[in-house]
């Protein structure tokens, strides 16, 4: 587990594989065009400042605290509203190995912060550990299931979920249908059962041979689409306000190809999410990064008529530079009418599993990272 952890600052390096015109392959980089459906057009609510903060639970299992800049020892989910979060971000797996995000911790942890008013996203990785860019295998329990049979393990764990959170008086205010999902979901390497977005070659997968131009996991753009829908209806049939989100890494990136085509296939969406670490490409700087993110927002939204949010960020936990690229992030993105928010993944960590972009010092308290959420909500 721990190197995954340290894979996730080598996302955007991931990503550039996957999208190179190398021996891995292009991936059909369409040029923009504009988008004729239905989905809702952009609402003006105010600029959601959020944290995924899903390990708190089992971090403190191992006794960890946390405090705030006074060093008062206080609950996580208090200090992050104290600390200028308004919403709470909670992944979900299928059958997790240990009881860590299944659905009694996504439970708790939403009840923890809707005590303290907080808004709460649940994101689906319908995997029984993390989907990303490098891997989005089907639970154990799903492999060689039908496509019917996908869609309704997709519906029956969805509904599972929310209905738990609705027993509960809890109305997650998004929803991420996948997690991370440019490269697809529920890989398979039967052509007629993957939901690849685009053909997976071997040097595209996390710990296999990079030099390995092999087909892993076929390309079934229509499958994806398709297992987008099944979780989208499943989610409006329990909350029918909630807001579906469709999550993709790489803002730096011109990704309106993505959703042309994912549309194209008829995919649904309410609303656009993004993954953005600034500080991890191996040739451009963080305000070339910032800048291009932004852009790309601005773009999307206008071409697909829905907000965007960047539902993933994370700077470098102990560099210097780190409180200034986020502050610079955010301040620009919550003047952006096409911008619905910014979420920090894990910023309660300090020395966990090697993680190594949250924004708490060794000794628990926040750090100058988290002082770009103390600016209002409110949009001017």
């Amino acid at each position: 587990m721990k190197e995954i952890y340290h894979n996730l600052k080598n996302y955007m390096l991931t990503a550039l594989l996957v999208l190179s015109s190398s021996a891995c392959g292009s991936h059909g980089n369409e040029q923009s065009g504009t988008d004729n459906s239905d989905t809702p057009a952009p609402s003006k609510t105010s600029f959601t400042q959020g944290a995924d903060i899903s390990w708190v639970s089992e971090m403190e299992k191992k006794g960890l605290k946390f405090y705030n800049h006074e060093g008062i020892e206080t609950d996580c989910f208090q200090l992050m509203k104290e600390l200028g979060i308004n919403a709470i971000r909670l992944r979900v797996w299928v059958n997790p190995k240990d009881r860590w995000n299944g659905k009694q911790d996504v439970v708790n942890k939403a009840r923890r912060a809707k005590e303290q008013g907080l808004d709460v996203m649940v994101d689906f990785h319908y995997s029984d550990s993390w989907a990303d860019p490098g891997q989005q295998f089907k639970p154990k329990a799903w492999i060689g299931k039908s496509v019917a049979e996908l869609k309704t393990a997709i519906a029956a764990h969805t509904i599972d979920i929310l209905q738990a959170l609705k027993a509960e008086d809890i109305s997650p205010r998004w929803v991420q249908v996948g997690n991370e999902i440019r490269p697809g979901m529920l890989w398979d390497e039967n052509v007629a059962l993957s939901g690849a977005f685009y053909d997976i070659r071997e040097c595209d997968v996390k710990g296999l041979n990079s030099t390995n131009e092999r087909v892993k996991y076929p390309q079934n753009t229509q499958n994806l689409a398709e297992f987008v829908n099944t979780g989208y209806d499943a989610v409006k049939k329990i909350f029918p306000q909630s807001i579906v989100i469709v999550h993709i890494d790489n803002a730096w990136d011109d990704l309106t190809w993505w959703f042309k085509q994912f549309k194209e296939a008829g995919g649904k969406l309410d609303m656009i999410g993004l993954s953005h670490y600034p500080q991890t490409h191996s040739t451009k700087l963080w305000q070339e990064m910032n800048l291009l993110a932004l852009k790309h927002i601005s773009q999307l939204a206008k071409t697909f008529q829905v907000k965007v949010m960047i539902t993933e960020i994370g700077v470098k936990q102990n560099d210097s530079a780190s409180a200034q690229v986020l502050a610079d992030f955010i301040n620009k993105a919550r003047d952006m009418e096409s911008c619905a928010g910014v979420w920090y993944w894990e910023p309660e960590c300090y020395e966990w599993n090697g993680y190594d972009m949250g924004a708490f010092d060794k000794n628990g308290k926040p750090t100058a990272i988290m002082n770009a959420f103390q600016s209002s909500t409110k949009r001017k």
